[in-house]
């Protein structure tokens, strides 16, 4: 029998046993996109994928698959477009994408789902995503399903940020890409795909306060990094990860009753 966290190594009887027992299933939405010239374009699958392996371990749960592909982003939150390698989802796709595995995994018997945002853009075409699925689920009669959809970078205590951040230089989740955050959870779980040496010295970037088509030469740093990861760490990145698993799991926790 194989006994693993995470649905896609498991077999379908196993699967279902775990299922009816009542396991919670875990399900990130990620990207593949640009994160500078030092970081993989799979960091918004790696980290969010952590995120939920780790809590699911924590509450008897399963991780399914990662979606790896996420709705495009606007050149003030990464500009991934304009980068090779980059491969973005339209969102109207995507929103189907997640209403197709929100559903299935309704009419596999899940009761409770949690939806983890792993890439900024997708937060919310991932709602309208779960409520087509809910309408449909509904004619269907199934109405004992409850998901919650969360962002893994609002799980983190201010302290944490006061402890990784020189005071006053914190430039915002918003432009967080690529940078101090993303670079130090990349060292803590996948080193080997972190190249130091190549960090640009770019950011924190500056934007006006809207977006415009065609995106104008120079809008955004030519790096794709948005604010400075110079002082990124592994030790950081445990912290931001111990921080961001166990007020998950408490998150979790309260909302599911376990």
């Amino acid at each position: 029998m194989v006994d693993s966290v995470f649905m896609a190594e498991l077999s379908w009887p196993e699967y279902q046993a775990k299922i009816e027992a009542g396991a919670p299933v875990f399900l990130a939405l990620g990207a593949t996109e640009q994160h500078g010239p030092h970081s993989p374009l799979s960091v918004d699958v790696v980290i969010p994928t952590a995120v939920c392996e780790a809590v699911a371990r924590r509450v008897g749960g399963l991780v399914a698959p990662t979606v790896p592909y996420g709705c495009k982003s606007k050149p003030r939150s990464g500009g991934g477009e304009s980068f090779p390698g980059t491969t973005s989802l339209d969102v109207s796709t995507f929103i189907l994408v997640v209403r197709d595995i929100v559903r299935a995994l309704g009419r596999d018997g899940v009761k409770r789902l949690v939806v983890v945002i792993g890439h900024f853009e997708n937060g919310w075409p991932a709602v309208e995503g779960i409520d087509l699925a809910f309408r449909e689920l509904a004619r269907e009669g199934i109405a004992d399903m409850k998901v919650m959809r969360l962002e893994y970078w609002d799980f983190v205590h201010r302290a944490t940020h006061e402890r990784i951040f020189a005071p006053g230089s914190f430039p915002g989740t918003e432009l967080e890409h690529a940078s101090l955050i993303e670079t130090s959870l990349m060292l803590h779980l996948r080193p080997e795909l972190v190249e130091m040496d190549k960090v640009p010295a770019d950011g924190p970037a500056t934007f006006p306060a809207y977006d415009i088509w065609p995106t104008p030469e120079g809008f955004g740093p030519p790096s794709g990094v948005l604010a400075d990861a110079r002082g990124s760490s592994a030790e950081k990145g445990r912290l931001l990860m111990d921080d961001h698993v166990a007020l998950i799991t408490e998150a979790v926790t309260a909302a599911f009753n376990l």
